[in-house]
């Protein structure tokens, strides 16, 4: 029996040390530190510390860290893999360099990136710290991104991973709200269906401020298990979706929040030449009757923002999102206008 590589480490988990030595990424015998890194519910996630040098390893979790049952494929560690390898070649500084990866094990080891130079920007809105230049380089990366696999065969091929999307996104996001919600159920499902047969671009699927990172040469994207390609109005929805969550959170900080979705819509829409951003069902069309559904979601959902706490903020949401998904718009922008007015009457009385 062939003797297995091993680590003086503080892991409990030989696996994990076995893959770093296989992968040439450590020695045998030599010391490494392992510590859990918190922020996600879908993965495991360690920061490894080996003499003079430190890597992040990663490894998908079956069932998901929420409270309601919610069981993914692990497979999709693997795919995440492939989108950061299509990402870095397109954009080597908006993702973490990849290391390596073993499939079978469902395990990847990528670039630890400081935090003091690359703090999360999900960290700095909560903390009132909202920069439209962020907000306006991430849309111009997700367009750029979108941009460079558009009707690409050879990714459609690559990432035919409908099943993964259904269980990570369509499911707990969309069908379980509609559940909670029976008089919206017919549009959020049609929905589901349109975006189960879309066939456009490599969509991340989970581009949210907890995943970005807001470094010295531009925004860094993690967390793309749920890489599918598909419909890439769900990625602006989905990242749009978060700003307008954050001004209920954070309504002081509302004009600037708006302002930023705003410009980050523009600066995607201004790198989306793939079809053509107007019309019903036009790029924009599509991401403005998604996006109430994925807002009143994260209020009703399977996974409900964990920083919308009060009875009053969820019922914000919810006079929002409601008219919004029953009398659909075609424009962003008069998204965000319901919002802020909802929000002037809430914390002002007009």
């Amino acid at each position: 029996m062939q003797q297995q590589p091993t680590l003086k480490t503080d892991t409990a988990d030989p696996a994990l040390t076995q893959f770093l030595v296989r992968a040439g990424l450590a020695t045998d015998g030599e010391a490494a530190s392992w510590h859990p890194l918190t922020g996600g519910v879908s993965s495991d996630i360690w920061r490894v510390d080996l003499p003079g040098r430190t890597l992040c390893v990663k490894r998908a979790l079956a069932q998901l860290k929420v409270a309601a049952e919610w069981k993914a494929p692990t497979s999709r560690n693997a795919y995440e893999w492939a989108w950061i390898e299509f990402a870095s070649q397109q954009e080597p500084h908006a993702v973490p360099r990849p290391l390596a990866h073993d499939p079978a094990a469902g395990l990847f080891a990528m670039e630890f990136l400081d935090p003091a130079a690359h703090p999360v920007w999900k960290a700095q809105l909560l903390d009132g710290h909202v920069d439209i230049d962020t907000a306006a380089a991430v849309g111009a990366l997700l367009g750029r991104l979108h941009n460079a696999s558009a009707y690409d065969q050879q990714l459609e091929s690559e990432f035919a991973t409908t099943s993964n999307f259904h269980a990570l996104r369509l499911d707990p996001y969309l069908l379980a709200t509609a559940e909670r919600h029976p008089a919206l159920a017919q549009p959020i499902r049609e929905m589901v269906h349109s975006l189960t047969a879309a066939r456009i671009a490599l969509v991340h699927g989970d581009v949210s401020p907890k995943n970005i990172l807001v470094g010295p040469r531009g925004p860094v994207f993690l967390d793309a298990e749920c890489a599918w390609f598909g419909d890439p109005a769900f990625d602006l929805a989905f990242c749009l979706n978060h700003l307008m969550l954050k001004c209920i959170a954070r309504p002081d900080q509302r004009f600037s929040l708006l302002a930023s979705f705003a410009r980050l819509s523009e600066a995607y829409f201004d790198l989306a030449r793939w079809e053509p951003r107007s019309g019903e069902n036009g790029l924009e069309g599509r991401s403005a009757r998604l996006l109430p559904m994925l807002f009143l979601a994260r209020v009703d959902g399977k996974s409900p923002v964990e920083y919308l706490t009060g009875a009053a903020q969820k019922d914000l949401v919810r006079r929002v999102a409601i008219p919004l998904i029953e009398r659909p718009v075609t424009h962003l922008h008069e998204i965000g206008r319901q919002l802020q007015l909802a929000l002037d009457r809430q914390f002002h009385g007009r």
